[in-house]
């Protein structure tokens, strides 16, 4: 809205943050334009101001851990926000404000953690018709982690295998997948966990080496 006073207070956010995921320790990055006209942006992480920027000083930064880009197109203005070495407890709203009536725009930061896979043996002898169990176990995940199977390089059917989740320490999560099989041959296992902010997902393997010779 206008100003009718006069004081030329006819600026709006023309384009406002977007959700985020990020892994922890990574930066987190979030634009809000502006139009011709504004005075000052104020970006809040879960309500509490972060950083500053006005139009006749610049960016206004408190600590190293919140930074700024500004950008000029034509007559729109844009801030970039750059969180640096996100914490799980970052996650939560992000918030730019232009301190006009209803024109807060917010997104949501998802910090998420990835921890660590493990398959105990990486070699298994297996005799002809001897049914198997293989653990993998994901420790220290936020959230916890989708896990899947593969022989070879195929995905194995959800029936055979089990995974439970339980929740870990500093508010991350663990789950423990049990493949049940009775191999018929050497193969090679891979256990697979994946959360939304890694690029692919993690993988511990396990070489079953099928001994066929008579006991």
């Amino acid at each position: 809205f206008c100003s009718l006073t006069g004081l030329g207070f006819c600026y709006s956010i023309t384009k406002g943050p977007e959700n985020a995921t990020v892994l922890a320790g990574s930066e987190a990055r979030f634009n809000c334009t502006v139009s011709a006209g504004w005075k000052v942006i104020i970006w809040l992480s879960k309500g509490s101001p972060v950083l500053t920027v006005t139009s006749s000083q610049g960016s206004l930064e408190t600590t190293e851990r919140f930074t700024s880009r500004n950008y000029s197109s034509g007559d729109q203005f844009t801030s970039e926000l750059i969180i640096h070495n996100t914490q799980l407890s970052d996650s939560g709203r992000v918030e730019c404000s232009i301190q006009q009536p209803s024109d807060n725009n917010f997104a949501f930061l998802s910090v998420q953690v990835n921890g660590s896979l493990l398959i105990k043996n990486s070699t298994l002898t297996v005799k002809e018709n001897q049914t198997i169990e293989i653990v993998c176990e994901a420790v220290g995940w936020a959230p916890a982690p989708d896990m899947a199977w593969m022989r070879n390089d195929s995905l194995v059917d959800k029936s055979s295998y089990v995974t439970q989740q339980s929740p870990g320490s500093h508010g991350l999560h663990n789950a423990l997948s049990t493949l049940t099989l009775t191999p018929r041959d050497t193969e090679v296992l891979t256990c697979l966990a994946d959360i939304e902010a890694l690029p692919s997902p993690q993988n511990a393997t396990v070489t079953l080496i099928f001994d066929n010779s008579a006991m």
